[in-house]
């Protein structure tokens, strides 16, 4: 049976990656989903860009780095608006600057799966998926005044699409759960673990960081 897996926030830990792949055994027929953030933060933004650029099975969501990065190559951000993850990286990946803002640039705002919808951050309850900003796709965590806020009430806590949403962007130590909503990013490239989702199964597969990469 081909399989469909999603998985949390990559932030460039592509060896992570390939150990996640590894124990979910994935073959041929399966297919990858990122929950968005591909890059920054982690030492191999450029491996996991041209896995994805290069291999139809796998795809991503656009996630905040990824659009503050490709806001960025398009001028419509200045470099010293970028936080400094982000400049880093787009320092190291400048020689191809154009070819990887052409890839970022075809990233969807989610993935509709049928029963499961791909998004990065959060989904405003009420709202219709066709209706949700771009902000609240990859910035929404509370239903605070601020989106962004950690002190307010989860989005996920609320939402009862009809949808089950897997996201990623609020890193915890273990998926956070609501009613009709799983949360993947489990802190990689803090050091902690990557996580992925199996669609057909409910399966969760998750394996450790090699170290921390970055600093909360």
């Amino acid at each position: 049976m081909a399989r469909t897996l999603v998985v949390g926030d990559l932030h460039g830990c592509y060896d992570e990656l390939m150990a996640l792949l590894d124990a979910a055994r994935f073959d041929a027929e399966d297919r990858v989903v990122c929950v968005g953030d591909l890059v920054t933060k982690g030492e191999k933004s450029r491996e996991v860009l041209g896995l994805f650029m290069s291999d139809a099975r796998f795809t991503s969501v656009l996630g905040n780095h990824d659009r503050a990065l490709l806001a960025y190559w398009r001028g419509e951000v200045e470099k010293k608006q970028l936080k400094p993850a982000q400049k880093k990286c787009a320092k190291e990946l400048k020689d191809r600057r154009d070819e990887y803002a052409a890839f970022l640039e075809t990233l969807p705002r989610y993935v509709d799966l049928g029963s499961h919808v791909v998004i990065h951050a959060g989904l405003r309850p009420g709202v219709t998926l066709e209706e949700q900003t771009i902000e609240d796709l990859t910035e929404l965590r509370t239903l605070a005044e601020d989106r962004a806020s950690r002190d307010g009430r989860p989005w996920y806590k609320v939402y009862g699409g009809e949808k089950f949403a897997l996201f990623g962007h609020w890193p915890a130590k273990w998926p956070r759960r609501g009613p009709r909503a799983l949360g993947l990013d489990t802190g990689c490239v803090y050091g902690k673990r990557l996580t992925a989702y199996v669609v057909e199964t409910g399966a969760i597969i998750s394996v450790p960081a090699l170290r921390a990469y970055d600093a909360r």
